[in-house]
């Protein structure tokens, strides 16, 4: 199934079952991290969709589509975990992952306007995100896999003059608003395979990989993280981008005030969103 939070006409949100096109059925919940903390979320879905009947569903233009989990307790990124560009930039594989983290107010949703104040060097990083549908904690990864619900897209945009002011990237990454996720989210058991990630700027593709050479796969970041935190339904977990990122061109190359960033995944969908950069703050803010 295909879960997305939709925008309501009062200003909140709800959790819906996407059923095809821009038709959904209104979910018990107001937004689906809100519906995973819900033990028999999948029954509830079922249930809603059995009583809509065709008549009971609602459309929405993509604009309308919200991020899909505006309230997440916990944004967890892995940065450095595609092997093939790892090799080929000539370092070495880790043995553990790069974490940092971000807040829910870095969210924004998959068609949204992104406004950033104070950047410069505005950079793109298209990524597969994975969405906690139970309670982890110092899970092995057999477990960790049982508790992914599903997985969405996001780009994990990241202001570079920022990040580099010192050795901690968090400044750079945590931006409001600024971290497109959406705008699906497809359950994990209709999942068979890797996807297939590609970030484009203006229509030209600038970035390509498989999910198949990340070094730390889904289940195992889960695992690992669960280690030193708990994770709950709802949590959400970036596992980083292919080669192509704008700092690693020659010259580097950064978003325009004006640019269209579109995000996407076989088999999930796709982010379109245009960036606004607005002036510069001086180094001293």
């Amino acid at each position: 199934m295909k879960l997305a939070t939709l925008r309501t006409a009062d200003g909140g949100t709800t959790a819906v079952l996407a059923t095809g096109g821009n038709s959904y059925v209104p979910l018990p919940a107001n937004d689906v991290g809100a519906l995973l903390a819900v033990p028999d979320w999948r029954a509830i879905v079922a249930a809603a969709f059995a009583a809509a009947s065709g008549s009971g569903t609602v459309s929405a233009p993509a604009s309308e589509l919200a991020p899909l989990l505006p309230r997440a307790g916990k944004v967890i990124c892995c940065g450095l975990n595609y092997g093939d560009h790892i090799q080929e930039m000539g370092r070495k594989l880790p043995e553990y992952p790069t974490l940092f983290a971000k807040y829910a107010d870095t969210l924004t949703g998959p068609a949204d306007t992104i406004h950033v104040h104070g950047s410069a060097k505005v950079d793109w990083e298209a990524e597969l995100a994975v969405v906690v549908g139970s309670e982890l904690f110092r899970a092995g990864e057999d477990e960790a896999r049982q508790a992914i619900a599903g997985y969405t897209v996001a780009n994990d945009i990241s202001m570079r003059d920022w990040q580099s002011r010192t050795l901690q990237w968090f400044q750079g990454k945590a931006f409001d608003r600024t971290t497109p996720v959406g705008p699906l989210m497809v359950t994990a058991d209709e999942v068979d395979g890797d996807f297939e990630v590609r970030g484009y700027v203006n229509g030209e593709l600038v970035q390509s990989g498989n999910t198949g050479t990340l070094v730390f796969g889904p289940a195992k970041l889960l695992s690992y993280i669960s280690q030193f935190t708990i994770l709950r339904p709802g949590d959400l977990v970036l596992t980083g981008t292919p080669g192509g990122v704008g700092m690693g061109m020659t010259p580097p190359r950064f978003l325009n005030d004006g640019d269209v960033l579109t995000t996407e995944i076989d088999g999930i969908g796709r982010l379109e969103n245009h960036v606004r950069i607005h002036a510069p703050v001086s180094a001293n803010a």
